[in-house]
């Protein structure tokens, strides 16, 4: 399958590592995948801080992008992202040729984990990592698009790899994007919320599928700076070892 990678504005910033691990086990899965370097910003942060008209701007700028990518399916490693774009169509108004054309690039538009096991059928990928893993829901991926058994799903079959399931319900890690920034105190409290208790499983390792999450616990776990601290890292990373 052709596939075209949506990076995300984090990814392309901060972590590029996953964007470049998400290609290796793309190919792995056996898809041609393709990058076109004049993607942009989604329009999320803009979106969820109600800003609409602003939204509506930078979303329109990627959605001609990919609505013009050949590609079957457009791949994203960030469940909050691939939410975005599967609601940029109600950003225009009916009659406008903008919101035919976000339905068909929505259309199209995949997670990461949920197209690998549920599209591709693929949960074996022939991955090695040595440690023991907890999952952290993200909220965007679990609550929008029903991302949970996925992910789990490949992870099992990482060899070498125990994921350990962290007790009670998934709750927000607290980076909400802006709200982070506008909200602080609140934001860091919930971080010390969920950090008890995916702690509590004693993992080696704390993998996730957004980087936003990825990088809100990450900035805990650097500033605490205890022993034996967890790594943090992306599924596409753990699933790109070998």
């Amino acid at each position: 399958m052709k596939v075209s990678l949506f990076v995300t504005c984090l990814v392309d910033g901060f972590w590029p590592d996953v964007g470049e691990s998400a290609v290796k086990v793309l190919r792995r899965a056996g898809c041609e995948v393709s990058f076109d370097p004049r993607q942009t910003c989604c329009g999320q942060p803009a979106y969820n801080t109600g800003y609409t008209d602003e939204a509506r701007r930078v979303a329109a700028v990627m959605i001609d992008v990919f609505a013009e990518d050949p590609a079957e399916a457009i791949v994203v490693p960030s469940g909050s992202c691939a939410a975005m774009i599967h609601h940029a169509p109600r950003l225009f108004e009916e009659g406008d040729p903008r919101r035919a054309k976000a339905e068909s690039v929505a259309a199209r538009t995949h997670e990461f984990s949920s197209f690998l096991v549920d599209t591709l059928q693929v949960v074996d990928l022939d991955a090695k990592f040595s440690g023991r893993a907890v999952w952290h829901d993200a909220c965007h991926g679990l609550r929008e698009l029903g991302v949970k058994d996925q992910p789990r799903a490949l992870l099992r079959k990482v060899d070498g790899l125990e994921l350990v399931e962290a007790k009670g319900e998934p709750t927000c890690c607290g980076f909400g994007g802006t709200f982070s920034v506008k909200q602080p105190e609140v934001s860091v409290a919930m971080l010390d919320t969920r950090m008890a208790v995916l702690e509590e499983t004693a993992p080696d390792v704390i993998v996730s599928s957004d980087v936003s999450c990825l990088m809100q616990i990450d900035g805990r776990v650097t500033k605490e700076a205890k022993p034996g601290a967890p790594r943090i890292m992306h599924l596409a990373e753990v699933l790109a070892s070998r």
